[in-house]
């Protein structure tokens, strides 16, 4: 993986952080051994520079490739939509396709704005939420970007976004006159929840949250939201950029029987293509002519036709079946591998987004060596498994045979008493932001 190194080594000169993105950074997976790069990729598989072959039993583009890379039937309408030009003085009829998809999957929902990431989505949902009620403050549970509305949550004492994403976040940059206009509560406690909503009476504009994360919710604790937010006036937005289009085609909110005001879609609507949406009720919607929201390659074709069919794919296949039975054989694989070899993990995530963590002093160190071994025996393996449709009995059933030799290597290293980070080739890997020298 020579190549791929040397072009990271090339990389973090011209580039602030090495890559465009924190989680692709090779820091936050095997640091100085990392393939960094690939040449191409099909279904679970991946070739790097080098011409290396590995399969992904990892995160799968960052959970947005939720068919596999690059699919046929999703890749030959993008090709075709390029072939009639992705760009025009006049609009895309897919924009038109799209919202008829997400608006049939959400019968609860009247329009759609788009826009080309979910970061920037989730900066739309909560500017059309502060046009229509005219306040300003939102509460916020679980992970929604890096726009100033959101990292102003850290402008208080301490470090608020630690808990619910990553830890050290600094807001360089981010106006100082946005301090208290975000403000954090945590997943299923319903009463700081409470406690916010009464301490700031009046004076808030949305509540914005991820429905569903690495755990369900207790009984009654989204529809005691979904009654605060109604009886206060306050707009509830559902992040849907990580779980939407895992549980069911469309929200996890459909199967959690709760309905937002707002969602937001990227991530895994279009298994790859830069597009996300924003969909609500049309009287809210509407709030986003009163306001400025508007740019040039949000009405890009490619991307918008390459949904429409994504989500046909999704139906057609039924894919949210696939996620659950693979999701449920790895889990279960984990736990029974584990346990054969005395290891101690801790598994959580919903089943088509599988997390595990080591039980030992130093659990980063344990991480980067499964992730050095797995990578000797072809697998982009760490501590999460993000399941596609590409994902087969026999793709996985390989996966949990290395997964136990590694196992049992690493119960090996604790039967001696020895530390972990000694059989390491380089560093042990990042957890958080951290700036790159």
């Amino acid at each position: 993986m020579a190549r791929g190194q040397e072009l990271y080594k090339k990389a973090k000169k011209l580039i602030p952080g090495g890559t465009q993105l924190l989680s692709k950074r090779p820091e936050m997976w095997l640091p100085d051994l990392w393939p960094s790069y690939y040449d191409r990729a099909k279904g679970c598989e991946i070739w790097d520079l080098d011409g290396n072959h590995y399969y992904d039993v990892s995160i799968m583009g960052v959970g947005a490739n939720v068919l596999g890379y690059a699919f046929d039937e999703v890749d030959e309408v993008a090709k075709a939509a390029i072939d009639k030009s992705g760009m025009c003085t006049l609009n895309a009829p897919e924009e038109v396709e799209l919202a008829e998809e997400l608006l049939d999957l959400h019968a609860w929902a009247g329009m759609v704005r788009y826009a080309k990431t979910g970061g920037e989505a989730m900066a739309m949902a909560a500017r059309i939420a502060r046009a229509y009620t005219k306040k300003d403050i939102v509460l916020v549970c679980g992970y929604h970007g890096w726009h100033d509305w959101y990292l102003s949550a850290n402008l208080v004492k301490g470090d608020p976004l630690a808990d619910v994403h990553l830890r050290g976040l600094e807001p360089a940059g981010v106006p100082k006159g946005l301090a208290g206009t975000t403000l954090i509560f945590h997943y299923n406690e319903i009463e700081e929840f409470r406690n916010l909503v009464s301490e700031y009476e009046g004076q808030i504009a949305a509540v914005i949250m991820e429905p569903i994360r690495n755990a369900p919710p207790r009984p009654g604790y989204l529809e005691e939201i979904r009654r605060v937010t109604k009886d206060k006036k306050i707009v509830l937005v559902f992040d849907e950029i990580t779980a939407g289009f895992r549980l069911c085609a469309g929200g996890s909110h459909l199967t959690l029987g709760v309905n937002p005001d707002i969602a937001v879609f990227a991530k895994a609507m279009s298994n790859g293509y830069p597009v996300s949406a924003v969909i609500g009720t049309k009287n809210i919607m509407e709030a986003a002519q009163d306001t400025f929201i508007s740019s040039t390659f949000w009405t890009e074709r490619i991307s918008l036709a390459a949904a429409a069919a994504a989500i046909k794919c999704y139906r057609k296949y039924h894919v949210e079946d696939h996620q659950k039975k693979i999701g449920m054989k790895v889990q279960k694989g984990w736990e029974e591998k584990a346990k054969r070899v005395n290891l101690n993990i801790y598994i959580s995530g919903i089943l088509p987004l599988s997390h595990f963590e080591f039980d030992y002093g130093n659990p980063l160190a344990y991480k980067t060596y499964f992730t050095q071994e797995m990578l000797k025996e072809g697998f982009l393996g760490a501590t999460s498994f993000y399941v596609s449709l590409a994902h087969t009995d026999e793709i996985v059933e390989k996966y949990l045979e290395v997964t136990e030799r590694v196992f049992e290597k690493i119960a090996e290293v604790n039967e001696r008493s020895e530390d972990i980070s000694a059989y390491l080739k380089g560093s042990i890997c990042h957890a958080g932001f951290e700036r790159l020298n």
